[in-house]
């Protein structure tokens, strides 16, 4: 419970407490239609100074054009936190009436830290207990209030509780709303900008050279494939339970390419790409907006003659202007001197995977910047961007880390990029 000063001397109570399905589903139902959201779902309206308030992940060139991407969370509201072993869903009720005027998620999953400075390599791999705050909303009539501050507060400290040692959240460079919130008041340190890969689905397969093997793994393989090319020690937030998650229904395959025959080169050790398919299309909705109508025009046209003349292979791009969904793909690795080339290949068989499904528009990948496999994925600059901002931040003084003395030395919240980021899709 705390206490909101109005100005003027106008105080008003507001409550924090766990969401009920029974009795808050269809009010935060309702706050996330009135919230203008960004792609990631973490965004308020523009103008939400105490709440997450610039729309994410739109790049430059859609800013300057008033293009945005959108997204709508639909069906479990617990979807994006559900498979951490903790979590939670808090609501903030004003005023007597205890109208629901914001919500936020927390999670907490035990993740990598990667290499650290002082840690060699024949040393053993360190996870630590690390929340996720996301999917915070305020009712646009209800913000500067202090609501989102309250919010945060309760969350963290719920975290916390439960013995995490950082704390994260993912907002954008040009969102000062949230940058203020949780670096100003919060203290939480700009710590990761992972780059955001779009790549549309059209009706036409993608090629795959015939140098080129594509195999589908089961998830034993996949866990075993990935401990071999993504030690913890090579990774960032890579999950403890990646078993787990290669193994989830909604996680499509994990693939393999290699080369047909080998290398041409027998000195040379063989070559291969790697990564997991998750499909988003049950769970979230992306859509365009403020697009030209020239453009809108365009791409029906292109569309129209697509249907019409399928001979010519244009790939038109589908209706993104209506709520669609997507395919993430992550786990992407690769190893050798044809490493990038079959991930090429892997994310071309990944699109004519996701052409079979009418509900998927997009492909998409959230990876480092210095990921060497950023620049083998296929993507279109209209689709992509650098926008995210990864903001972190140590909770308390203890420390709950499997390397207790080791991570007293070194703490990540100022410690350089180490090894691959990996992004989980369940958080998406």
């Amino acid at each position: 419970m705390g206490v909101l000063d109005e100005g003027e001397g106008n105080k008003t109570m507001i409550r924090v407490r766990e969401f009920d399905m029974e009795r808050d589903l269809r009010a935060v139902e309702e706050l996330e239609r009135r919230c203008q959201v960004g792609l990631s779902g973490d965004q308020g309206g523009p103008g939400a100074a105490d709440a997450d308030g610039a729309e994410k992940k739109s790049s430059k060139k859609k800013k300057k054009r008033g293009m945005s991407l959108h997204v709508e969370q639909i069906g479990d509201p617990f979807a994006r936190v559900r498979h951490a072993p903790d979590y939670v869903m808090l609501v903030a009720e004003y005023g007597e009436e205890e109208e629901v005027v914001g919500v936020i998620k927390a999670c907490i999953r035990m993740v990598s830290r990667g290499k650290k400075k002082k840690q060699s390599f024949s040393s053993t791999t360190q996870y630590v207990k690390v929340a996720c705050l996301l999917g915070l909303r305020v009712s646009p009539s209800h913000r500067r209030l202090g609501i989102a501050t309250e919010l945060v507060r309760r969350a963290e400290s719920w975290c916390a509780a439960r013995g995490a040692t950082y704390a994260t959240m993912a907002t954008t460079k040009s969102n000062a709303a949230s940058l203020a919130l949780f670096a100003g008041r919060f203290a939480y340190a700009p710590f990761r900008r992972p780059v955001f890969l779009g790549h549309p689905v059209h009706r036409h397969r993608a090629r795959v050279p015939r140098a080129h093997r594509v195999l589908r793994l089961p998830p034993p393989l996949a866990a075993a494939a990935y401990a071999a090319l993504l030690p913890p020690a090579a990774a960032e937030f890579l999950p403890a339970d990646l078993p787990a998650l290669l193994a989830h229904k909604l996680t499509l395959g994990t693939y393999v390419a290699i080369e047909r025959g080998g290398p041409d080169d027998p000195a040379l050790p063989p070559s291969f790409a790697l990564l997991s398919v998750w499909d988003a299309t049950r769970s979230l909705r992306l859509r365009v907006g403020g697009a030209p109508t020239l453009l809108r025009a365009s791409l029906a046209a292109v569309r129209a003659l697509d249907r019409h003349a399928p001979w010519l292979q244009v790939p038109s791009v589908p209706d993104i202007f209506r709520p669609f969904g997507t395919y993430l793909l992550y786990g992407l690795g690769m190893s050798g001197r044809e490493g990038s080339s079959l991930l090429r290949s892997l994310c071309r068989h990944a699109h004519n995977v996701a052409r079979k499904n009418p509900a998927c528009a997009v492909l998409a990948a959230d990876l480092g910047p210095d990921d060497p496999a950023a620049a083998a994925v296929p993507h279109w600059p209209r689709f992509s961007c650098d926008e995210d901002v990864w903001c972190i931040k140590k909770l308390g003084s203890a420390d709950h880390s499997v390397n207790a003395s080791d991570d007293n030395e070194d703490d990540w919240t100022t410690s350089p990029p180490a090894g691959v980021l990996f992004v989980d899709p369940r958080e998406f």
